[in-house]
């Protein structure tokens, strides 16, 4: 059986002082929060762009605007599109319906511009939710890695000075246990700068979707067809009212 190396991680925690076990345990906890920040978000955003595919091709083959929601979800607090989609419907017909209030002095189309752009802010705060954590752990684990390096520099400077003993392999050892902290810091914030990066561009991608959903839903509450369609006859158009209706 061969022997432990003594100069490892085992070896770091079994003969480190409170502070370096401290350390440790807070780039590990680091890392475990960082990972599972990044697992969610990721599976978020592969439940959302399904949706956004969704948005751009179901719901505008549906038949009603009733049909189209359903493409779109269940739940629209946890479908950004869904939500959407209804909250410009609600706002259309609540618009018709309170002209005397003092929304009433703004056109319709500017209402319901107002009130989509709050469920998109409300779809932006959720999908960074989360993201000030990995950047966080990005920026402070390299440091909470060295501070851990320094501190264990230290104390074996201080232990070879008391024994007097100031040979090469006396002072690689533990300096170069101590150098594994700030390897742990590193291996904890690469991992949470490259999730972050990776989930901006996916939030980007999500929002310019909806976006472009919104447009479309937009011109369709108005009208009763998407931007770039022609306009159908005033009778058969849908109209705000009707489509809030459908809901």
């Amino acid at each position: 059986m061969s022997e432990m190396n003594p100069y490892g991680l085992v070896s770091l925690w079994t003969q480190g002082d409170v502070v370096i076990r401290a350390v440790t345990v807070i780039l590990v906890v680091m890392s475990i929060v960082s990972w599972y920040v990044i697992v969610a978000k990721a599976l978020q955003q592969a439940r959302l762009r399904k949706l956004s595919a969704a948005a751009g091709d179901a719901f505008w083959h549906t038949k009603s605007f009733a049909d189209g929601l359903k493409a779109l979800g269940r739940d629209g607090r946890h479908t950004p599109f869904r939500a959407l989609a209804e909250k410009g419907a609600e706002a259309a017909a609540h618009h018709e319906q309170n002209k005397e209030d003092l929304h009433g002095a703004l056109n319709v189309s500017d209402w319901i511009v107002s009130c989509m752009r709050r469920s998109i802010d409300d779809t932006i705060g959720a999908l960074q939710s989360g993201l000030s954590i990995l950047a966080s752990v990005g920026s402070t684990a390299p440091f909470v890695g060295l501070f851990g390096t320094v501190w264990g520099i230290y104390h074996a400077l201080i232990g070879i000075g008391a024994a007097g003993q100031a040979s090469i392999d006396k002072v690689a050892g533990p300096v170069g246990e101590a150098l594994i902290m700030t390897a742990l810091g590193l291996a904890v914030a690469v991992p949470a700068v490259l999730g972050y990066n990776a989930l901006l561009r996916g939030n980007k991608v999500i929002l310019a979707n909806l976006n472009s959903f919104a447009h479309d839903l937009h011109a369709y509450l108005l009208t009763g067809t998407r931007v770039g369609q022609s306009a159908p006859s005033l009778h058969s158009a849908p109209g705000p009212l009707r489509a809030a209706g459908a809901i």
